[in-house]
């Protein structure tokens, strides 16, 4: 079976943990920032914060922001529901918007009539590999004076131009086992406000700047040496990861028949995190798959809004028009840079073989 996902270590990944391991300093060392340093570069902007996860990092964001009881954060129901849930962990509470159907990121043209005196922040998701409309995004927090925090969770690398996912307001990224670069599990806030930085740092550490003094309410969200020296090796191969997943992609979009290939907006840089195809009879087609030893993943087949903690928040009567049409036709296909050429032939055949049994899907994309 080809596997949706198949995280890569190898030697240089195994020395440097055991180096952090015989150095003593396991939590929130130099290693911790070495990588806030190498990433924070990486990216594009003076200041990296690591947390332990991804949602820490959404978490630490909002909080970094002040955002909280009785706030609103505007936000997408088509993403993994951290993004929703972190807003809600501040006593805040989303409102979401739809996406745009080519890229399945948020439509900005919906954004600003979702604006309510309570509005405080804007949380685009940066979903599978390319970036949202940032530009886009940003000029309308700037008219009305929000905040922006970008949930690059599954971006690492992605650009529009020259300008790198995380570099609007506030970046974060997930490092879960998956994504194009792991740490095993940690996240990373990316951001050129030094005071915001400064605040991050304060309330990921117990309120805490000298030791045992505490100035605030603070949390735990520490990563460790040990994930950090993963990350270290990781970042390393992180282009040349992205590099073969864009070559995969792109043999993908020459040959794939029958079904809806991703959307590459102009000027966009996608790192395809997944390659996400949208097809008909979506679960027979996975079943296909599966019988022709090819993995797939469904990312999401239930919208947030529709999630069970959020039902009882009284959204379950929110509609959303392609959130719910994609939530029925996306599947994604292996596209990780341990894929074989051999492999990727398998899939594209699997596929093409998959979409003529089954049919194409009856739908026209806007272009």
């Amino acid at each position: 079976m080809i596997p949706i996902a198949r995280p890569q270590m190898g030697a240089e990944e195994k020395e440097l943990v055991w180096s952090a391991l015989e150095s003593g300093s396991l939590a929130q060392g130099a290693r911790v920032r070495e990588l806030e340093e190498r990433f924070a570069a990486f990216t594009g902007v003076p200041h990296g914060v690591a947390t332990s996860s991804g949602t820490t990092a959404l978490h630490l964001a909002l909080l970094g922001y002040g955002i909280g009881e009785g706030d609103e954060v505007i936000t997408v129901p088509y993403t993994f529901i951290a993004s929703a849930t972190s807003i809600l962990y501040t006593g805040a509470r989303p409102a979401f918007v739809d996406v745009d159907e080519r890229t399945f990121n948020i439509d900005p043209d919906l954004v600003e009539a979702a604006i309510t005196p309570r509005t405080r922040a804007i949380m685009p998701v940066s979903l599978y590999g390319q970036v949202a409309d940032m530009p886009a995004i940003a000029a309308i927090a700037e008219r009305h004076g929000l905040a922006v925090i970008e949930d690059a969770a599954q971006s690492h690398g992605a650009a529009i131009g020259e300008r790198r996912s995380g570099t609007w307001g506030a970046g974060c990224f997930s490092f879960y086992p998956t994504k194009n670069m792991t740490t095993g599990e940690g996240g990373m806030i990316t951001t050129a406000d030094g005071e915001l930085a400064e605040r991050l740092r304060l309330l990921r550490e117990h309120g805490m700047k000298v030791r045992y003094h505490h100035d605030t309410l603070g949390y735990n969200f520490r990563m460790t040496d040990i994930h950090a020296s993963i990350g270290l090796a990781q970042l390393t191969k992180l282009p040349g990861y992205n590099e073969r997943r864009r070559a995969i992609a792109a043999r993908y979009d020459a040959d794939l028949r029958g079904v809806i290939t991703p959307y590459v907006a102009p000027g966009h840089v996608h790192v395809y995190h997944q390659y996400t195809i949208r097809v008909a009879q979506r679960d027979a087609f996975a079943d296909r798959l599966r019988e022709r030893g090819v993995g797939s993943g469904i990312y999401y087949p239930i919208p947030v809004h529709h999630q069970k903690p959020f039902v009882a928040l009284g959204y379950g009567d929110q509609r959303f028009p392609i959130t719910d049409r994609l939530t029925e036709q996306v599947l994604s296909i292996p596209v990780h840079p341990s894929l074989t050429d051999a492999e990727v032939d398998i899939v594209v055949e699997a596929v093409n073989a998959t979409a003529d049994e089954l049919g194409h899907l009856a739908v026209e994309v806007p272009t």
